[in-house]
């Protein structure tokens, strides 16, 4: 269908922009922090279908657990094993700034900033803390 063109003496209207928001809106570190942790409940779901999978092929015997040791001690393993980590490690200090906040404590701005890059930088120190300790105990064997 063609538009109809506007009346003799009036203006055609504008078209209006779908929300001015879209244009000035720059991701703050609490609303990257509510999707991180969504996110790292999805994945820790997804991982526990794979610890899930990992028991179930130790049941099986040494032949499937032989295949499944080997997918998790190739690189691209170590990379999900350490991605999990990590996503472990934010998902239980975001879980616990939550409830901080729900004894009704640390919502000024400055709290809020300070608690979230502290369950950041909690989270880098423990996964380094665990995969460091996993490799001192693999390394003293």
């Amino acid at each position: 269908m063609d538009a109809k063109p506007p009346p003799l003496g009036k203006k055609a209207p504008r078209p209006r922009p779908l929300s001015p928001n879209i244009q000035i809106y720059r991701p703050q570190l609490t609303s990257v922090l509510s999707i991180a942790n969504r996110a790292t409940g999805v994945l820790l779901s997804l991982a526990a279908i794979g610890l899930v999978i990992w028991i179930s092929a130790a049941a099986a015997g040494p032949e499937p657990y032989a295949v499944i040791q080997r997918a998790l001690v190739s690189w691209a393993g170590q990379v999900v094993l350490f991605g999990v980590t990590f996503s472990f490690f934010l998902h239980l200090c975001g879980g616990i700034r939550h409830l901080v906040w729900d004894t009704v404590h640390g919502f000024e701005l400055r709290s809020i900033y300070i608690s979230g890059w502290s369950v950041v930088a909690a989270s880098a120190v423990l996964t380094a803390t665990a995969w460091a300790a996993g490799l001192f105990v693999a390394g003293s064997r």
